[in-house]
């Protein structure tokens, strides 16, 4: 998906927010066409709306009731979902991204974030924002082993190096201490029941965990 053929739709009862949004894409270099639905769903399967690359989806129209059900109707359909929401709880974080959604914003987060956030959904990838970061790390699903910020930082800084000799450069550790901390993580995944052994098979528990993006892993040179 070429960035200068974005479009998005967004469905946000609030008018400041969709005007906020209208204003950042349209400032975005290749600006984003930005469809404004306000709070009518059926803007989002009708008319312009349903050609929309992207679906930027307030998760709370109804207020005080988080609208899980129309997201997963609309990740179901193949729409490509960014939930920009008031949430701040890591819960209803993770839950958006169990069903779905490519990515997780809550309304502090401004278009240094959600610009980026559009263009990786309109590719089909994931964009992890600082909010969701955090509830990567706090996440307590069983399913997902609880890794340190330490840990996470030494991943993802393994992925995107060239070696781990340029991982310790970069973080001013020593190499062993990296092997320590990659060791870790294979410790806490195969307590879990997803054991990676190899690199490529980390690399999928991290993908799949949100960790690290395919946008990131075709950036990086071959690591070592």
């Amino acid at each position: 998906m070429a960035d200068e053929m974005i479009t998005a739709v967004i469905v946000d009862d609030h008018t400041a927010i969709s005007a906020g949004v209208q204003s950042w894409c349209a400032q975005s270099v290749p600006p984003i066409t930005l469809i404004d639905a306000g709070d009518r769903l059926t803007d989002v399967w009708t008319g312009p709306g349903a050609l929309a690359d992207v679906v930027i989806f307030d998760l709370e129209l109804v207020p005080r009731r988080p609208d899980f059900g129309e997201l997963r109707r609309l990740v179901d359909s193949g729409r490509r979902v960014i939930v920009y929401s008031q949430h701040t709880e890591d819960t209803i974080a993770m839950k958006c991204v169990d069903l779905g959604a490519l990515a997780y914003l809550t309304k502090r987060e401004g278009p240094e974030h959600l610009v980026p956030a559009i263009r990786a959904a309109a590719r089909g990838e994931a964009y992890t924002a600082p909010s969701l970061s955090g509830a990567l790390v706090a996440d307590d699903d069983p399913g997902r082993p609880r890794l340190s910020q330490r840990e996470t930082e030494v991943l993802r800084a393994w992925f995107v190096s060239a070696s781990k000799d340029l991982v310790a450069a970069k973080l001013n550790i020593t190499v062993k201490t990296v092997d320590t901390y990659i060791a870790r993580v294979r410790v806490k995944y195969a307590n879990v029941g997803r054991a990676a052994r190899t690199k490529s098979e980390l690399v999928t528990r991290a993908l799949d965990d949100g960790l690290i993006t395919l946008a990131e892993l075709n950036e990086t040179p071959p690591v070592t």
